[in-house]
């Protein structure tokens, strides 16, 4: 018996109490010693043979409180594929949904010249998550990740839009992805600093208005995540706004209920995920909730936490990160319950 057989099995008899789908996206796990690939494009193994994140992943849904039902995972370009498919198909065999978060590696979305290695690390991993069945794919791909620059404005700004779409596009028409088990791309923003150009929802949204009226269907989706908006200079009633907007054109992807600045435990968010995720469940459109947070001692996370004060402080009170968690999907499900009934979701 190997070692993900000998482990705990994953919950699977409570049922959901809304449409609403309830994720963890396993980000604290860490990017240096379990998520990311090595210069060979190996993911990380047991000793033993098996991957780290599949092992991982089974024994934190077995010991999780409540029941989840999704997984978004980070898709590096250059992972081999055999890998990647490994982590797919081995996250699916646990009981939940994976999501593929494209991770796109050395091509900056925004510069015409790097628009063909762009759209060629793109279809790599689309070529495996369209073969394995995944049926929604998100990325941060408006810009590449901590690549300082100058915010882009006027006519620089509008090129860098305007190159978004044709690349996203090429992918959309080049991937097949109409035809295919991908029913939808869900698109994040991130925070000034990690971003330059695209650090808000304001901006994140013109691009993905104008890219599905391109293509002519809302297949792309703006992601909304607690923590950028909270870190991105818009209020509250800014973001609720554009959100607001979003979900009348049926573009509202997930909502990543995370804590602004820290990345840690929920309760240092100082209520933007509340509101937030109000908001997007009052649209009736919200499909799908998603709990993440950084470990902060991971190595792969160094470069943000000198560049952002505040950011990779310790929040966990002694707990372990599955228990930090945990204790977020045991609120934020109680929540959820609490906003389906007042709103008959």
């Amino acid at each position: 018996m190997n070692i993900v057989q000998s482990l705990p099995t994953p919950k699977t008899e409570k049922k959901p109490t809304s449409s609403i789908r309830l994720g963890v996206c396993p980000a604290h796990f860490k990017f240096a010693d379990v998520l990311a690939p090595d210069e060979n494009g190996h993911l990380p193994r047991h000793p033993y043979g098996p991957l780290k994140i599949v092992t991982e992943l089974k024994q934190f849904l077995a010991d999780s409180p409540v029941r989840v039902s999704v997984i978004p995972i980070f898709t590096f370009s250059g992972t081999r594929e055999k890998d990647l498919r490994e982590t797919l198909v081995g996250i699916e065999s646990l009981g939940v949904t994976p999501e593929a978060i494209l991770m796109i590696n050395g091509a900056d979305p925004m510069n015409p010249r790097d628009e063909d290695k762009f759209v060629a690390l793109a279809l790599d991993i689309l070529k495996v998550a369209k073969s394995v069945g995944i049926e929604t794919v998100c990325s941060t791909t408006f810009e590449q990740w901590m690549a300082p620059a100058p915010p882009k404005t006027g006519i620089n700004y509008e090129a860098a839009v305007i190159q978004l779409i044709k690349g996203h596009q090429r992918i959309y028409e080049e991937g097949d992805l109409a035809n295919s088990t991908i029913k939808s791309w869900h698109m994040e923003f991130l925070r000034p600093v990690e971003f330059s150009t695209f650090t808000n929802i304001r901006s994140a949204w013109e691009v993905v208005k104008r890219l599905n009226k391109t293509i002519g269907t809302n297949f792309f989706r703006v992601l909304v995540d607690a923590s950028h908006c909270g870190d991105s200079g818009l209020s509250i009633e800014e973001n609720q706004t554009v959100i607001r907007d979003i979900a009348k054109a049926d573009a509202l992807g997930a909502f990543h209920a995370s804590s602004k600045t820290t990345r840690g435990c929920l309760t240092t968010d100082e209520g933007w995920i509340d509101a937030l995720l109000t908001t997007c469940l009052e649209t009736g459109k919200l499909e799908s909730v998603i709990i993440e947070a950084f470990d902060h001692t991971d190595e792969g996370l160094q470069p943000l936490r000198e560049a952002v004060p505040g950011h990779g402080v310790d929040t966990t009170k002694g707990r372990s990160y599955h228990q930090l968690i945990f204790d977020g999907l045991v609120h934020i499900n109680k929540r959820i319950k609490e906003l389906a009934r007042a709103h008959q979701v």
